[in-house]
């Protein structure tokens, strides 16, 4: 409900000003109230004066919390003042002022004097919520006629912000939180950053030109897999919707082919993300204005190629048929999965081995039990367990002696996944190598010492068909085992509504123990 009534002012908005003829006005005033009449901005969810703190059942309205929906809600009211002022202010003056008090004092006000977690303290590690509130604080303060000073205090606390959201970026860009999040992280600091060269832009136009920027906004291209198809470690789905105008304007402003090309190829074969659903109408508008830019774009045909992010580990190589990925980072990131070492395989498009992305969000997903989650867990990922004994989450669970090659031929990883078990998994080393032969195949061979039996699983979205040595994915590939024992089958069902934007209704997963020091998979 929440959203629905967000949405729903939002198309009243739009759909006046394109008529522009008032027929529209009544509705949109009554949802401009609506939305200022509710007791709190913020959803029940983020409902805590600290993170991941107590979360209070009723909203105290004595005390606003500025969550990412509060700012958005903040800057969605500020975007209708400035697209729709003149005329509402015919209708009534009382409309504009109602929209200039709610935001000062459950938003602007608030930024000002409180500390919230995401605006950044020291060494504290940051995530989306830090670029994606700023962004909105931005636009809340700049499209309202706030004085100098509210203006001054405000950009130097996003300046602030963004400082400390970006000290968690490694020099190569890489999004730890996956490919889902980059709409929320580095699209959103795409936003912020241009609103503050636009409005100071002696002090901040010239960030453009940093290549850790650039590399930022590369990320998404490199994830890309083919058509909605995305390589899709931790909380992201597999399936992603289109590409649109903020990575194409991103891609303009850092001076990104491979982006801008990106981008603009990805919205005329999608038409985009699916902006009925947007609840943030700053969106909608930059995608109104730039849709002819994109349709018109004559890109240079530079396209994503084999590529390391040595900062979060993460591998991706490709040939004409093969599209491969490998996180070999830690199990500490924020959104983190148990899934350090595992593979993520598409052959012509289609999934091969799978990464099986997050269910619907919960209050469990964000608690102590989040691991009790299965597909958080790494026995439901491309990796072996011992005994049963599963990965465990946190920093020091890594990969170790990570060492990859690029040639013309074939890509290459390898490391030691050893210290991502606990000390019960008795695991000496469990070395993977995995090597793209290009035009040719991949090979996945680990080597194992240890303790307990391991068993490897394989996450796939075909039916496989089981034969001593060999597994068959039919109409798509086959692969060969070396130093396996008899496979074992277990059909996984797919109920959730998320889930389901990717997968079909079974999943399945194979299990294959070790009979050998070494277990090599060859996939043709």
């Amino acid at each position: 409900r929440y959203f629905t009534r967000r949405r729903l002012l939002n198309a009243l908005v739009l759909a006046e000003c394109v008529e522009a003829g008032g027929r529209f006005i009544d509705a949109i005033t009554d949802g401009v109230f609506s939305i200022c009449e509710e007791s709190g901005w913020q959803l029940p969810a983020h409902n805590s004066y600290t993170r991941g703190g107590k979360r209070g059942a009723l909203p105290d309205s004595s005390r606003p919390i500025v969550d990412l929906f509060a700012a958005e809600t903040a800057a969605q009211l500020a975007v209708i003042a400035a697209l729709l002022g003149p005329v509402l202010d015919q209708l009534a003056p009382e409309i504009g002022h109602r929209i200039d008090r709610e935001v000062e004092t459950r938003v602007i006000r608030p930024y000002l004097t409180t500390h919230f977690w995401w605006m950044g303290n020291g060494d504290e590690r940051m995530n989306n919520w830090t670029a994606w509130c700023t962004q909105n604080l931005l636009w809340a303060c700049f499209c309202l006629p706030t004085g100098q000073e509210t203006r001054r205090a405000v950009l130097t606390q996003a300046a602030n912000s963004l400082d400390a959201f970006v000290k968690d970026y490694g020099d190569d860009g890489g999004c730890e939180e996956g490919a889902a999040y980059y709409r929320h992280a580095g699209l959103c600091l795409f936003n912020a950053l241009d609103t503050m060269a636009q409005v100071a832009p002696d002090a901040f136009a010239p960030l453009w030109s940093e290549p850790k920027l650039r590399n930022m906004a590369d990320y998404i291209s490199h994830m890309h897999v083919s058509g909605s198809y995305y390589f899709n470690f931790g909380d992201s789905a597999a399936k992603l919707e289109g590409n649109g105008a903020r990575e194409f304007l991103f891609g303009r402003a850092t001076g990104s082919a491979l982006l801008l090309d990106f981008a603009a190829a990805d919205w005329r074969r999608t038409g985009g993300p699916d902006l009925s659903k947007e609840s943030n109408l700053a969106y909608r508008v930059q995608a109104a204005f730039a849709a002819q830019q994109m349709q018109n774009h004559q890109g240079e045909g530079v396209r994503a190629q084999d590529h390391f992010y040595p900062d979060i580990g993460l591998f991706i190589a490709r040939d004409s048929r093969f599209a491969l990925a490998v996180a070999a980072g830690h199990n500490g990131v924020d959104h983190n999965h148990n899934d350090i070492g595992s593979v993520t395989l598409y052959k012509d498009g289609r999934p091969l081995l799978i990464d099986v992305g997050v269910e619907s969000y919960t209050a469990k997903t964000f608690s102590s039990r989040r691991y009790e989650i299965w597909t958080m867990r790494s026995t439901f990922h491309n990796l072996p367990s011992f005994a049963g004994i599963e990965q465990k989450d946190g920093k020091a669970y890594a990969a170790a002696a990570v060492q990859t090659a690029f040639t013309a031929d074939e890509a290459r990883i390898s490391f030691d996944l050893a210290e991502a078990y606990p000390p019960e998994a008795g695991v000496q080393h469990y070395r993977r190598t995995v090597t793209l032969k290009k035009g040719r195949s991949i090979r996945i061979a680990d080597s194992f010492a240890g303790s307990q039996p391991a068993t490897l699983s394989l996450m796939v979205e075909t039916r496989p068909e089981l034969h001593p040595g060999r597994i068959v994915l039919p109409g798509l590939a086959e692969i060969t085992l070396t130093g396996a024992g008899t496979m074992a089958l277990e059909e996984i069902a797919v109920d959730d509504p998320r889930l389901r934007t990717s997968w079909p209704a079974t999943l399945y997963r194979i299990l294959v123990p070790l009979t050998e020091p070494e277990l090599i998979l060859d996939i043709i």
